[in-house]
C-alpha cells in the first residue's frame, strides 16, 4: 500500500509542531522547576547555612580562646539567642565543654547531617558544622532552629507545580488548538448558516482563505462554491424573470390573433410562427440552464475544424440565402481539437449566425485560426460595425440585444451565452474584439496533437462524420 507523506504546509506538521512543542515544555518544566523546587523544599538555604558556618566560627574561636570555659560560656550566650539545643564535640564525638552528652544525645549524634544533605523527614534534624579554620578539632552541633527548616510551603509548591503551572500549559494548548482548529470551523459554520438564511453572497475572512493548509484549502473550496451557488441561482433567477417577460408578447399576439376576424388558413400561419419562436426560446433557455448547471466533463473526441466549417456554412447558406462564397475559411486541414463535437458544432454555429444576422448584405465572413502551443486559436471576423467598447461582455449575457429587435425578430439574445458555455464546458475561451469593420469572436481550444500529427505523416486528412445541432 502506497503512503502519501503530507505536503509542506499540511495542518499535519503544524499540530506535530505543537504538540511536539508543548511536550518538549512540560519535559523542561517538569525537570527544571522540579529542581528549583527540590532545593526549596529539601536543601537549606543559602541564609541558613551562612548563620550556622557563622556559629561554627564563634565556637571554633571560643575554644581557642578559654577551651571547655570558653565553650560553655559561647554556649550560654547561644542559648538566650536560639530555641534550639547547641552543643561543641570533638573529632571523637566527646563534648568539648565542661558539661558531658547524655546518653541521649550521644544517639542524637549518630544521625546527624551536613549542611548539603537534603532533608526529607519532619521536624528540626541535628546538625553537623565541623569548624572553618581547622575540621579535625571539632565540630558545631545544633537542632535546626525552625525558621531554618525547608519546605514550610512543600503542599503549596507541589499544587502550583505538579496542579496549576501544567494546567496554564495545557490551556495555551488548548487556545493554540481553537485558534488553528475551531476558530476557522467556525467561519466554516457561519458560512453554512448563511446560506440556509439565503446569504449567498457572505464569503470567507482573507484570514481563513489564505492559510496555506487543509483549512485553507477548504476555505477556498467554500468560498468558490458560493461563488458558483450564487452565480447559478441568480442566473436562474434571471432566465425565469427574461423568460416570463419574453413569452408575454407572443401571447398576447396570440390572444390577439385569436379574436381578429382574420381568415383560418392566416391564423394558423400566425399560431404556427409564434409556437415556434416560443418553442425556439424555451429549448434554448433550457439549453443554456443545463450548460450553465450540468458540471461533469463532456466525453472529447477528435474534431478537424475545416470539416465542421464545411457542414456549418452548408446549412447556413441554405437558411440565410448568402453565397458560400462570403463564407471563407482559412484554416487548413491540419487544424484538429479536442472536444465535444455536437456542443461546439452548437457553439460555432450560434457564433457563425451572429454574425450573418449582423452583417450586412454582401458582406464577409471569415474564419482564421493559429496555432498557439497546445492550444489552437481561432477567430470568426465580421462586417457588422462592431459593438460598443462597454459592451463586448455584455453581448455574453441572457438576453442581451443590443439592436433593439422585437423578442424572436432575428434571435433572443441567447445564442452568444450558449455559446460561451458550450466552449467553456470543453475546458476553452471566447472574448470578443473589436476590428474597426465589424466584431471578432476569438476562441481558444485544445489542440489534438496525435490527430495532426498523423495526418502529417499519412499525408492526407482524415474523415469526421458528424451531426451537429440546430441551435
Amino acid at each position: 500500500m502506497k503512503c502519501n507523506l503530507p505536503g509542506r504546509h499540511s495542518l499535519f506538521w503544524k499540530l506535530a509542531c505543537l504538540l511536539v512543542a508543548f511536550c518538549l515544555l512540560m519535559i523542561w518544566l517538569s525537570w527544571s522547576w522540579g529542581r528549583y523546587m527540590e532545593q526549596r523544599n529539601q536543601f537549606l538555604s543559602d541564609e541558613a547555612r551562612g548563620t550556622l558556618t557563622r556559629y561554627a566560627a564563634q565556637a571554633e574561636q571560643a575554644w581557642e580562646r578559654g577551651q571547655n570555659a570558653g565553650v560553655d560560656a559561647w554556649l550560654q550566650d547561644m542559648q538566650q539567642r536560639e530555641a534550639s539545643w547547641i552543643g561543641v564535640v570533638g573529632g571523637d564525638l566527646q563534648s568539648l565543654s565542661e558539661h558531658p552528652l547524655t546518653d541521649k544525645e550521644i544517639e542524637r549524634l549518630t544521625f546527624l547531617r551536613g549542611l548539603d544533605w537534603p532533608i526529607h523527614k519532619k521536624g528540626r534534624p541535628w546538625m553537623r558544622v565541623p569548624f572553618p579554620g581547622d575540621p579535625s578539632v571539632g565540630s558545631l552541633v545544633i537542632e535546626l532552629p525552625q525558621r531554618f527548616v525547608p519546605g514550610r510551603y512543600r503542599v503549596l509548591w507541589r499544587v502550583i507545580t505538579n496542579g496549576v503551572i501544567p494546567g496554564l500549559f495545557t490551556l495555551l494548548l488548548c487556545v493554540g488548538l481553537y485558534r488553528l482548529l475551531v476558530v476557522p470551523l467556525n467561519s466554516l459554520r457561519a458560512q453554512a448558516n448563511a446560506w440556509r438564511a439565503d446569504q449567498l453572497n457572505v464569503r470567507l475572512s482573507s484570514r481563513t482563505t489564505n492559510r496555506s493548509d487543509e483549512l485553507g484549502e477548504l476555505g477556498r473550496a467554500f468560498d468558490h462554491m458560493s461563488e458558483r451557488l450564487q452565480t447559478t441561482v441568480a442566473l436562474q433567477q434571471q432566465l425565469l424573470r427574461d423568460l416570463s417577460h419574453e413569452l408575454r408578447t407572443p401571447l398576447s399576439r396570440l390572444r390577439v390573433a385569436s379574436e381578429s376576424e382574420q381568415g383560418l388558413e392566416q391564423l394558423r400561419e400566425r399560431i404556427g410562427r409564434e409556437v415556434d419562436g416560443m418553442q425556439r426560446l424555451v429549448e434554448d433557455t433550457l439549453q443554456l440552464a443545463w450548460l450553465d448547471t450540468e458540471r461533469a466533463r463532456l466525453p472529447d473526441e477528435s474534431i478537424q475544424i475545416q470539416a465542421l466549417w464545411e457542414m456549418l456554412t452548408e446549412n447556413a447558406c441554405y437558411e440565410s440565402g448568402w453565397p458560400a462564397a462570403q463564407l471563407q475559411c482559412s484554416v487548413d486541414s491540419s487544424c484538429w481539437v479536442r472536444g465535444h463535437l455536437n456542443t461546439l458544432a452548437q457553439a460555432l454555429e450560434n457564433i457563425l449566425r451572429n454574425a450573418i444576422r449582423h452583417s450586412p448584405e454582401g458582406g464577409v465572413v471569415r474564419l482564421g485560426g493559429q496555432r498557439d502551443g497546445e492550444f489552437w486559436h481561432l477567430w470568426l471576423e465580421d462586417q457588422g460595425g462592431g459593438v460598443a467598447e462597454t459592451d463586448l461582455e455584455r453581448i455574453f449575457l441572457p438576453f442581451t440585444r443590443l439592436d433593439g429587435s422585437r423578442p424572436g425578430d432575428g434571435g433572443f439574445g441567447l445564442g452568444l451565452s450558449i455559446a460561451r458555455n458550450a466552449v467553456q464546458r470543453q475546458g476553452g475561451q471566447l472574448w470578443a474584439q473589436n476590428t474597426g469593420t465589424g466584431l471578432c469572436l476569438n476562441m481558444r481550444l485544445l489542440a489534438d496533437v496525435d490527430r495532426a500529427s498523423a495526418d502529417v505523416i499519412a499525408g492526407e486528412p482524415a474523415v469526421t462524420v458528424f451531426q451537429p445541432q440546430s441551435v
